[in-house]
């Protein structure tokens, strides 16, 4: 848990690697997952490093391997996935791979081209059988004398002109008479075909106009949807067949045809030679069917059998790709034999490290051991913070914020408590915490499976991971719900009221609003676990009483919390032994907080335990001052007003003197927190330079160097210094004015406890009075059915409004009060994350260990 509270230390360390063994080495920091490598070649082009090559080898397995797996998906083939995780193959695996994945892709590259091309065979026999069929209805109808225009031979004709000209033509025009009485040049000619239904309109009307009317049309739809073998869509198309007269017309017939890629297809004229075609049509599909599912079944058999090891394979691959990616990260000494590399370390693991190393070594059956040093480093090293499947979701919502920075406080571990009770006061409900929580639950116990169906939801994903935080704000929100006494905007009366009203039955009919008296309502012993039951049903003053409880609270809950911040600060100062802030700054901090609204707080605690409701002065409720008025007439030092006859104008001996003295204290504060920390250092900077300044006629390193004494860098050292000075002053003025007027908004900020948690019961009792209540108030069988529909529609009201809306509006407003008005107080958030080499983050990223190139 120590590295819970603070970032884990690290070392940076130098790697010595043989080259026979730094794959193997690697390979086992991979699967450790706890070094973060340092790239030592920035300026070398990614193309231009040692192990391009591999990676390219793996870029195009890769290839391969998507591409299986998109023809496995594709026939809804399922993938085995065992969950284990396979170690990195060999180096000389890598061949092997690439020839079992070679063969798999020509192999079914073959199969689905051979299996395309039977499709389209069979899609024109397919075509033809309709042609064959259709036409033979059309011959058919001509020789019966049917000599009828459909309206498909009419409806393309632009103009009533045209209309009444290809009318008039008629089918004499086109040859429809003895071939006796015609000239060889001019017998009746015909193509048939078949083209897409959407295309058939435009292509009678190109057919129309282009031929002046000279052509005869007939069509008629194929009411079975063809495949298409390109792609496998189902699409519909008609049988055409145009008749026409003349070379000419045939040439400009299928120059149409073409354009609107119409398929034509050979059709005898004699009625013989049409049924011996169609029948060696029918011989022939039946043969393709048959080869057709031959290819299927044996396209299926080699999907199925990559469909085993895809998984595997596609982690095995990574891993390769992940390795010669951190190999390329590495320097070649000059006997190109060794491989220097550095890294961050955690310096707890510093031997489990070494052992992998071992580990790595041996495998590679090299004899010479790596080599791992630490190294001095004045960087800033990387953020760790060791986190589990429960700490984890809370660690997010801190390192959204901003990664800590190195060995900085961390405020994961308090957030698992303070963040689930401040949503929890703002969402006090028995009933609405217990849906949450319950729901939460049924995530941590169905984790593992719901973890196994990965999921590009990203809604679903946020909520999975948050499963831990779900159930926690649910719980403490039932604990709320207790306290307030609220499940649906009702209570619970457990132990009874203490309350008892002396309002008789007809008084409480004929009143709507009644309200309770504690001068003669009261028992006078307070309810045993949170607020009595009574106040549920009270009048108006119920929410008065709620707004004055909630409120104090608040305000209660909120300086508390700061003060815990400034605190917090301190531990910071202490462990990077920064005296100087820890005198003039936190100690101003938490004297301006105590003195001011740790001193409204202990005001609430006085009024509540000396005022009660009674008539007995001075201490009854008419003498009780306003906390308020009270803090704004410290601040002002205004006089009081005169208090009430026979009351008390202060509510405890010496409180105008004391009031004055936290005033002025806490005004005393300011300047401190303004100017001691930038003078201080500005009168270390000067004393540091007079212990350095040479002796009078003696020469300095840098004058003998030819180097001015202004600066290391040639200018004046002087006024580099002032700049620097006036950043410190700046910045010390921009602190201070924020955290004087932050104490103020910031308590102010924490009054959203009171009125989120005042706007989601008043939105329970709305639910309950204008909705549930009308099925509740039916009576008999019908009543039944109403009060079931009424129930259903109040409960996803319910769930849909005040548990997720609702409860998503709490959780912003509680992150908002950790954020800014907690962690401002000590959380810089200025680091890095710790990212160390680990094939887990890789393989479930999928792409990770390419982002970087």
């Amino acid at each position: 848990m120590g590295s819970l509270f603070r970032s884990e230390e690290m070392a940076l360390c130098q790697l010595f690697l043989q080259s026979e063994a730094a794959y193997a080495c690697v390979s086992e920091l991979g699967e450790l997952g706890l070094v973060q490598f340092r790239d030592l070649n920035p300026d070398v082009n990614a193309f231009q490093r040692k192990f391009v090559n591999e990676v390219r080898r793996c870029d195009e397995m890769e290839r391969k391997l998507r591409y299986l797996e998109k023809e496995i998906n594709k026939d809804g083939i399922p993938m085995l996935d065992t969950g284990e995780s396979p170690e990195a193959p060999q180096p000389r695996e890598m061949i092997d791979l690439e020839a079992t994945f070679e063969k798999l892709e020509n192999e079914l590259r073959e199969v689905n081209q051979n299996a395309e091309a039977l499709k389209r065979n069979f899609l024109e026999l397919t075509e033809l059988k309709h042609i064959l069929r259709k036409t033979q209805v059309f011959f058919d109808e001509q020789e019966g004398g049917v000599n009828q225009t459909t309206e498909s031979m009419t409806r393309a004709l632009i103009t009533d002109e045209a209309r009444t000209a290809g009318a008039s033509m008629g089918p004499v025009q086109l040859g429809f008479m003895e071939k006796s009485n015609e000239r060889e040049d001019y017998l009746p000619c015909f193509v048939a075909g078949v083209i897409l239904r959407e295309r058939l309109p435009a292509f009678e009307r190109m057919l129309w106009r282009a031929c002046r009317g000279n052509v005869f049309l007939r069509q008629a739809m194929i009411e079975t949807p063809l495949e298409d073998p390109t792609n496998g869509d189902q699409v519909h198309k008609s049988v055409f067949i145009i008749f026409f007269q003349g070379d000419q017309l045939k040439t400009r017939v299928k120059k149409i045809c073409e354009g609107f890629r119409a398929t034509l297809y050979p059709c005898p004229e004699a009625p013989a030679d049409r049924r011996e075609m169609a029948m060696g049509v029918m011989t022939r599909i039946e043969d393709l069917n048959t080869v057709l599912g031959q290819t299927q079944d044996h396209r299926h058999r080699v999907l199925v059998a990559a469909a085993k090891n895809l998984k595997n394979w596609f982690v095995k691959v990574r891993k390769i790709k992940a390795i010669y990616h951190t190999l390329n990260l590495f320097n070649l000494d000059v006997t190109q034999k060794c491989l220097i590399a550095e890294c961050w370390v955690p310096l707890l693991d510093f031997e489990i490290i070494q052992l992998a190393l071992r580990r790595g070594t041996e495998r590679s059956g090299s004899s010479v051991p790596p080599i791992l040093n630490r190294m001095q480093t004045f960087e800033n090293p990387p953020t760790y913070n060791r986190t589990n499947k429960f700490t984890k979701a809370f660690q997010a919502l801190i390192d959204a914020y901003g990664v800590a920075s190195y060995r900085e406080m961390n405020p994961a571990p308090y957030t698992i408590i303070t963040f689930p009770f401040l949503f929890a006061v703002m969402f006090g409900d028995l009933g609405h915490g217990a849906i949450m929580a319950l729901f939460g639950l049924w995530m941590i116990r169905k984790e593992k499976g719901l973890a196994a169906q990965k999921t590009d939801n990203e809604i679903w994903n946020i909520f999975f991971g948050g499963r831990y935080i779900i159930f926690l704000m649910g719980v403490f929100s039932m604990y709320t719900g207790l306290i307030y006494n609220d499940i649906f905007s009702k209570s619970l009366n457990i132990f009874g009221s203490h309350w008892q009203m002396s309002y008789n039955k007809s008084t409480v009919m004929e009143n709507k609003y009644l309200q309770l008296s504690p001068k003669e309502d009261y028992e006078g012993s307070p309810y045993p676990f949170g607020m009595d039951p009574i106040w549920q049903v009270a009048g108006s003053n119920k929410i008065i009483f709620h707004n004055a409880y909630k409120m104090k609270i608040s305000i209660i809950f909120g300086v508390t919390h700061m003060i815990f911040g400034v605190v917090m600060s301190w531990h910071n100062h202490t462990y990077f032994r920064n005296r100087i802030s820890m005198i003039y700054e936190f100690i101003p901090q938490l004297a301006f907080l105590l003195l001011l609204f740790f001193y409204m707080v202990l005001l609430m605690f006085i009024k509540w335990i000396k005022f009660a409701a009674t008539n007995e002065k001075p201490y009854s409720e008419a003498c009780a001052p306003s906390i308020l008025i009270t803090f704004i007439d410290m601040v002002l030092f205004n006089t009081p007003k005169p208090a009430p006859e026979g009351c008390e104008l202060y509510m405890f001996w010496g409180q105008h003197f004391v009031q004055v003295l936290f005033v002025v204290l806490a005004v005393g504060c300011i300047p401190i927190m303004l100017l001691a920390k930038p003078m201080l250092i500005m009168q270390a900077r000067k004393l540091a330079n007079e212990e350095v300044q040479p002796i009078a006629g003696a020469s300095s390193d840098a004058e003998v160097g030819g180097v001015s004494n202004g600066g290391p860098n040639g200018g004046g050292g002087p006024h580099e210094e002032e700049e620097e000075m006036s950043e410190i002053f700046i910045h010390q003025s921009i602190h201070t004015i924020e955290y004087v007027l932050g104490s103020v908004s910031h308590t102010a900020s924490y009054l959203r406890l009171w009125a989120l948690s005042l706007a989601h019961a008043q939105l329970a009792e709305v639910l309950w009075t204008m909705v549930l209540s009308i099925g509740l108030k039916q009576e008999g069988w019908f009543g039944g059915v109403i009060l079931t529909c009424v129930f259903a529609f109040w409960a996803i009201l319910t769930v849909g409004i005040l548990v997720l809306m609702e409860g998503l509006s709490a959780f912003l407003h509680t992150l908002r009060l950790h954020w800014v008005e907690f962690q401002s107080k000590f959380y810089k958030g200025q680091g890095y994350a710790f990212q160390p080499f680990s094939f887990d983050a890789i393989i479930e990223n999928g792409s990770a260990a390419t982002e970087a190139e």
